[in-house]
């Protein structure tokens, strides 16, 4: 196996140091662990590295590692193998030899085909491309589904969500500093400024943890920061937070409007958490800014907060409406993939390892409020009333479902 980084070496010793209490605690009988391949959207992540591989294998659990999985992360096969791990050479192998599978971004319609009765599968749902036809089918196989953007722990954080928004609010400044170069069609200009020329004007569009961590990116580069969020509370925990060096003020059209007319980038980070996201930049607003200007759209994945954004790809980033640079990647956390991936493992071991302690899915449900939160589908019935709104099914409540054993 590879020497790890400082990074690495980091996260990886905070997984090691738990690995004795878990063999000691474990009770559970072994279950089948899958880790597959990533296919949509270019995606580089995986939901697990080599290290909490070999945290589920001290734990009695089976691993199966779909063939170069990693490698967008760059994790070799050789390193899961040493693990502990099965390495399987066929995308289905991983599907049809697990119990628990555990994946980034939501499965394929030709992974659902593979999928096992009353399988169990933890990934990211992505409220912006889900559909009811996906449900159905999860449904109808009695798949137990736990979502990404619904695992809320006891104390209200969304650990998962949380991780995955440091990371993306970071990059979204990273990335906005780019396209305002000249040689990527921007405005040519410097987002910090230097002395006599003054810096750009960053509006980031919520107040939560990607705009928190996007306004401590472009604060350190120097620039001139504005957020706006709906929510007061939201806007003086990031005051108290960051200091009186941003502006901020109420998420109304009228503030919008006029803070977007002298907006350099302008970063989409409104949302309601286990909601699909609402458009708060209309196209009229996008229109009246100035040509070159960048909008990065970090919650497209939940459907995005900007009219004029449709969703790109990794390979094709970008486009222009209006004279505005559009950046809107669902998988952004995709392009720093072993942090992202170390940051994944962090947290969804400890869960894995509490489904396969558990004597049943059931018993995992009852015992760990995360995880309870986190299912949307569970025994033929789906558990999510915003899913239910948003596609008009009907929904069961997950807490009166485990207690009556359907």
């Amino acid at each position: 196996m590879e020497v790890p980084s400082l990074q690495g070496l980091g996260l990886e010793h905070g997984i090691l140091t738990r690995e004795k209490k878990l063999q000691v605690e474990a009770k559970g009988s072994s279950i089948g662990i899958g880790i597959p391949r990533e296919s949509s959207n270019e995606e580089r992540r995986v939901s697990i590295s080599p290290a909490g591989v070999a945290v589920l294998v001290a734990n009695g659990h089976h691993v199966i590692v779909g063939e170069g999985a990693g490698k967008g992360a760059h994790f070799t096969d050789t390193e899961y193998a040493e693990a502990g791990a099965e390495i399987a050479s066929s995308d289905a192998d991983v599907y049809t030899k697990s119990d628990l599978v555990v994946k980034v971004g939501p499965p394929s319609e030709e992974e659902v085909s593979w999928m096992r009765e009353k399988q169990v599968l933890i990934s990211a749902l992505h409220l912006g491309g889900t559909s009811p036809t996906f449900l159905k089918k999860m449904m109808d196989l009695g798949v137990t589904g736990i979502g990404f953007e619904f695992i809320r722990d006891s104390d209200g954080t969304l650990p998962i969500v949380r991780m995955m928004h440091e990371i993306m609010g970071t990059m979204a400044v990273q990335i906005a500093v780019r396209y305002l170069e000249s040689a990527e069609g921007g405005k040519g200009v410097m987002l910090g400024g230097i002395s006599g020329v003054p810096p750009s004007n960053v509006v980031i569009l919520g107040a939560g943890v990607v705009g928190e961590w996007a306004a401590k990116t472009a604060l350190g580069f120097g620039a001139h920061v504005i957020v706006l969020d709906n929510d007061l509370g939201a806007l003086r925990s990031i005051e108290h937070y960051l200091g009186r060096g941003i502006t901020t003020a109420m998420a109304t059209e009228q503030y919008i409007s006029q803070a977007l007319l002298t907006a350099d980038v302008v970063i989409g980070a409104m949302l309601t958490a286990g909601q699909k996201a609402t458009v708060i930049v209309t196209e009229d607003m996008v229109a009246s800014m100035r040509n070159g200007s960048v909008i990065v759209d970090t919650v497209i994945d939940q459907g995005g907060c900007v009219e004029t954004s449709k969703a790109t790809t990794h390979s094709k980033p970008t486009f222009r409406r209006h004279g505005v640079i559009h950046y809107a990647v669902p998988n952004m956390p995709s392009n720093a993939a072993r942090t992202a991936t170390y940051a994944l493992t962090n947290v969804l071991v400890p869960y894995v390892i509490k489904i396969g302690d558990a004597n049943s899915v059931n018993e995992a449900l009852w015992t760990d409020v995360g995880l309870r939160n986190g299912t949307y589908t569970y025994r033929k019935h789906l558990t999510k009333k915003s899913l239910a709104m948003m596609f008009g099914m009907p929904h069961r409540d997950i807490e009166l479902l485990i207690a009556s054993g359907i």
